[in-house]
């Protein structure tokens, strides 16, 4: 398909603009192009007045112009807005008690999404446009945001999802007059097509089976009705509670995770060595092969040097055993998660950025709008996915048929 190419204003008419005017200066201030979004918005306005006028009752006609002064991405212009004999003209482009021009806000939120505080926005547009806003409008625009978060945390799902990540992030927020650490927990699935989407996000400083109940049964009140495969970190209480809704579903221990905590244990000098002894575990070919790996890793060096690490792989091994069932198709999506890590390094630095939240509500503004910018740069599933989907149709039968047909 040829490639859509955007409208181009021809060379006579740009020349015809420029004609004696500086070049260097047309992005200023008050310069060529404010004069030419002036121009465009009241033209637009005009248009908008003649379109009300047609559809009115006899009797109503224009009654000159009022002003209005409107902030936009570079300064502030005065804009001549149409007025109506009767009052009845509220025009669409710029409302009638709107002071912002059109794509101000969306700029507003874009620097709030990359975890620019308040006072950074406000010295931003101070330094780059000469523009002064009040942190009480930066706060109003920002929390604008939240009635789109609670209608995204409320959206209706998919039937079945193959594949759901479950993860969790680390953040301090003041709860109370004292800073506490919280833990994010988001949920990334998996399409049948191979896409990706954010399930939701929720916020707890105590997880345990009746949060994880709470967050199941809300993604079932959604619409999810089946889950093929869940991956988890190995959260206590987290399996029993997606059984208990998804009663079908297998649950596994993210393999990344339970790397991570092993290594958590190793001295830096032997990280490498010992994350490459453990490749025998995950990497055998099948589920007794893998507890052979792991019997003879604990009598080895490192397993009498690192006694923990052995340990901690016992104790998740009943959820580390589904893994085994799959091909290397399917378990290089599971092991590699390459999509959470992603989006888990996005949101730890735009964390980072902000040190603490006054509140549960501008944490869960500040993710959100990240995610929802992560979201649209994921255009096709893993490659991955075409040979592992005719392996899920094979495990899963008619629910992942089921899922393809959703």
């Amino acid at each position: 398909m040829a490639r859509r190419k955007s409208p181009r204003i021809p060379d006579a008419i740009l020349d015809q603009l420029l004609a004696g005017a500086d070049p260097k200066t047309a992005f200023e201030a008050d310069g060529l192009l404010d004069e030419l979004k002036k121009a465009l918005a009241e033209r637009a306005l005009n248009a908008e007045m003649d379109h009300h006028l047609a559809g009115e009752e006899a009797g109503n006609t224009r009654n000159g112009y009022g002003r209005k002064t409107v902030t936009t991405e570079t300064g502030r212009i005065e804009l001549a807005i149409p007025r109506d004999r009767q009052a009845t003209f509220d025009p669409q482009l710029i409302a009638r008690y709107q002071r912002r021009f059109p794509g101000f806000d969306d700029k507003i939120v874009s620097m709030d999404a990359r975890g620019m505080s308040t006072r950074e926005i406000v010295s931003h547009l101070r330094e780059l446009y000469g523009i002064e806003v009040s942190p009480d409008l930066i706060s109003a625009v920002t929390d604008a945001v939240l009635d789109e978060v609670a209608a995204w945390q409320a959206r209706p799902l998919e039937p079945v999802y193959p594949i759901v990540f479950f993860d969790a992030l680390r953040i301090k927020v003041r709860d109370e007059g004292v800073v506490r650490n919280k833990a994010v927990h988001i949920a990334l699935g998996v399409r049948a097509d191979g896409s990706k989407e954010i399930l939701g996000l929720w916020l707890a400083q105590n997880e345990g089976a009746k949060f994880w109940l709470r967050v199941m049964n809300e993604l079932r009140n959604r619409g999810v009705e089946d889950v093929l495969l869940a991956v988890v970190d190995g959260l206590k209480g987290f399996p029993d509670a997606i059984r208990a809704v998804f009663p079908e579903a297998l649950v596994q221990t993210c393999i990344v995770h339970l790397l991570r905590h092993s290594l958590d244990f190793v001295s830096s000098k032997d990280r490498k060595l010992v994350a490459a002894a453990l490749k025998d575990i995950y990497r055998a070919l099948d589920a007794a092969a893998g507890e052979a790996a792991l019997s003879a890793f604990e009598a080895g060096e490192w397993g009498r040097r690192y006694p923990a690490i052995a340990q901690s792989w016992s104790r998740a091994w009943s959820e580390v055993v589904p893994f085994y069932a799959f091909p290397n198709e399917v378990r290089r999506i599971l092991y590699t998660t390459n999509a959470i890590e992603a989006l888990n390094a996005t949101l730890r630095r735009a964390v980072r950025a902000r040190g603490h939240f006054p509140t549960d509500e501008a944490a869960l503004k500040l993710l959100y709008l990240v995610l929802n910018r992560s979201e649209k740069a994921w255009k096709m599933g893993p490659r991955e996915w075409v040979m592992a989907k005719a392996q899920f149709a094979l495990i899963f039968g008619e629910r992942f048929t089921r899922a393809m047909a959703a």
